[in-house]
């Protein structure tokens, strides 16, 4: 909803102004969503944030209408590989080669598997090449 503003950049600004807080200490992250809208509006709002210096995270790829062309449009700081995916790691090799294959895409981009719950799954996340976990917390 925010990137339907036209002045998310300046509200933005104004935060990081008022609170005296560095830019590079935030990370926005967005869904693919986000992208579905004014893709040009959208992208042109996203490199101005990130020319102040906030990191741009893609949460939950793969758990919508995810394209490949998000990834070549705008290069992401993180791509965070949906939970779902990460669940069903030991009952199937198709979520294995989609964790493989998103892990592989990122080329210098911090890869997040979300919703850890094993060491076994954090050890071979980290065998196919994810570079940060986020564990489910035991509640």
């Amino acid at each position: 909803m925010q990137f339907r503003n036209a002045d998310l950049v300046a509200t933005v600004k104004a935060a990081f102004s008022d609170s005296g807080l560095s830019a590079q200490r935030l990370e926005l992250e967005i869904t693919e969503s986000v992208l579905l809208q004014n893709s040009d509006t959208t992208r042109a709002m996203l490199h101005q944030i990130r020319e102040l210096g906030i990191k741009i995270s893609l949460d939950d790829f793969g758990n919508g209408y995810s394209s490949l062309s998000y990834l070549r449009s705008f290069r992401f700081d993180k791509i965070k590989i949906d939970r779902s995916f990460i669940n069903e790691l030991a009952n199937g090799e198709d979520s294995l080669a989609i964790v493989r294959a998103v892990a592989g895409l990122g080329n210098g981009i911090v890869t997040t598997a979300e919703g850890v719950k094993t060491n076994a799954q954090l050890d071979l996340l980290a065998r196919e090449g994810c570079t940060q976990a986020q564990r489910l917390s035991d509640q």
